[in-house]
């Protein structure tokens, strides 16, 4: 689904949806989960990307997770967007990972086979050992975006500043996929999503793009 456009009624709340630019952790394919790592010099490069792509954009407002790879992608979308405001979300941050915070993806795949496994085949039916399952941050992240939608006028744009399994778990509502499928919604750094919200139904038009958008 890389750079996927779906076709889509273009009416509802209009929600421009952007994963952090890259952060070292990231690059090392280290688990960071709620770690609050910043982002590196190609991360920023990639969020001054991305906000020149969405200057145009006629945004009312901004929410970002409160860790500071997302709040900081955020910030830098804003300087285009002096009168919108910035607002932290708690329902937007990463999952938590629990006891894999921190580790390298190659050292914890030896160390823990089995769930590895689960995790490969089953992904609905895992829990992170003290952290999250898929389906708790499906959950808090949609409803975060319900109470938030709800606050404006309808065909309004808002811009929202997630990570990567977030991300997935919401497209994965949009486009009506099970969770167990989450890894066929890719999300790089920094990219875009645009969905709309019309009444009850979620759509997607664009999954996972770094190409444009308006110019």
């Amino acid at each position: 689904m890389l750079g996927t456009t779906i076709d889509t009624p273009k009416k509802g709340t209009r929600i421009l949806l952007v994963r952090h630019g890259e952060t070292d952790w990231n690059k090392t394919r280290r688990f960071q989960g709620r770690s609050d790592v910043p982002l590196n010099q190609n991360g920023i490069g990639q969020a001054h990307a991305l906000a020149m792509a969405l200057r145009r954009e006629p945004i009312a407002a901004i929410y970002s997770s409160p860790l500071i790879r997302a709040l900081d992608t955020a910030r830098i979308i804003k300087t285009f967007h002096p009168l919108a405001l910035l607002l932290q979300a708690e329902g937007l941050a990463e999952m938590d990972l629990g006891d894999f915070e921190g580790m390298l993806a190659h050292h914890w795949a030896e160390k823990y086979p089995d769930f590895r496994k689960a995790w490969l085949e089953k992904p609905l039916s895992v829990t992170m050992p003290g952290g999250e399952c898929l389906q708790a941050v499906q959950t808090r992240a949609l409803d975060t975006l319900e109470r938030i939608i709800k606050r404006y006028p309808p065909e309004t744009t808002l811009l929202f500043c997630g990570h990567g399994f977030v991300n997935r778990t919401i497209l994965c509502h949009a486009l009506n996929l099970s969770l167990d499928r989450f890894r066929e919604v890719p999300q790089d750094t920094a990219a875009l999503n645009i969905l709309y919200k019309c009444d009850e139904r979620w759509y997607a038009e664009v999954v996972n793009t770094r190409d444009r958008i308006n110019e």
